[in-house]
């Protein structure tokens, strides 16, 4: 049995650690808390505003910048798709201790495709998938998740570029479009949705989506955290009526998830229309999985909460966001 003898903390000037060291009968502790480790680093939002011309959301330290592509007339199903059924861009910013990583999800078109791609290895970004998030959609929309990390004035400029590289192919601003401007109908009931579900979601012009994060599950990217604000999260949109309605979505799943995951929503008549990764360098190895259904808006509902169950989020706290 080991015993105590002795304990001591040694105050060392500010930022350096404060020391406490225990002594027992056959081994000495050291334990180190920095007063530096306290101060979370924040990213630089007026560089990142100053060089991109878009104002964007801050979060715990990070920053978003997001571009609805309301240029875009997409339809699925007789469906109007809009940005929050996730017809926009974003790309995030989180801080790291030479600047900034990013990570970011980029609507195309197909016509949009090669050239911006080839806009993203010129700046020397990288690319980690591009992948579609429906089918039967007109006109056929792409994906591509980008990253890239350096200075914070360096990552800004490069992100510039490939925002106005994809502005120039679509002759301009994708924001300042009229085609997916407009609200959807929607008379769902969105308190019976909210308890089926487990969760409170929010209306944004006929959407009402949910965001729930993934508290479970640490994940990280180079050794960076990954959090629900930087794309870490599973999301559904809901539009229509009580009797007809759509969702769209996308599930962040585990490598043991993904299977009972995928088996859950087509028992329940909804759609998987694709299954992928967001990241390469991952740790744990996340999946992530987009769906389509259309229905009775209480039965869907069921399905994904059916889908939810078979993740960690079954027993954690359902987190809501503006994900738009």
């Amino acid at each position: 049995m080991k015993r105590f003898v002795k304990i001591k903390t040694l105050n060392m000037k500010p930022g350096i650690c404060s020391f406490t060291v225990k002594f027992f009968s056959v081994a000495a502790v050291l334990v180190c808390s920095s007063d530096m480790s306290a101060q979370k680093k924040t990213i630089d939002t007026t560089t990142i505003e100053r060089i991109i011309g878009i104002k964007g959301q801050s979060n715990n330290g990070e920053y978003k910048v997001t571009i609805p592509q309301n240029d875009l007339s997409v339809e699925v199903d007789g469906f109007k798709i809009i940005p929050g059924m996730g017809l926009g861009t974003w790309i995030a910013f989180t801080p790291t201790k030479d600047g900034a990583m990013i990570m970011g999800d980029i609507v195309l078109t197909e016509t949009d495709l090669k050239g911006v791609q080839q806009e993203v290895i010129k700046q020397g970004l990288t690319i980690s998938a591009i992948h579609n998030h429906f089918v039967r959609n007109h006109p056929n929309i792409l994906y591509m998740h980008i990253g890239g990390s350096g200075s914070t004035d360096q990552v800004a400029q490069k992100t510039k570029a490939v925002l106005d590289k994809i502005s120039s192919l679509r002759g301009g601003d994708p924001s300042k479009g009229t085609a997916s401007s407009e609200a959807v109908p929607n008379s769902l009931d969105t308190k019976k949705l909210d308890e089926i579900i487990g969760a409170k979601a929010t209306m944004s012009k006929g959407v009402y989506k949910y965001t729930i994060g993934r508290p479970d599950v640490n994940v990280t990217e180079h050794g960076m955290s990954v959090s629900t604000f930087m794309g870490f999260n599973t999301w559904a949109a809901f539009q229509g009526t009580p009797d007809h309605a759509a969702v769209a979505g996308d599930f962040t799943m585990t490598e043991n998830e993904v299977t009972p995951v995928i088996k859950a929503l087509i028992e329940h008549d909804i759609e998987v229309v694709a299954v992928h990764n967001h990241m390469v360098h991952e740790q744990p190895r996340i999946f992530f999985l987009h769906y389509w259904g259309v229905g009775n808006a209480e039965e869907l509902a069921k399905g994904l909460r059916a889908a939810l169950d078979q993740t960690g989020n079954k027993n954690a706290e359902m987190k809501k966001m503006d994900m738009k």
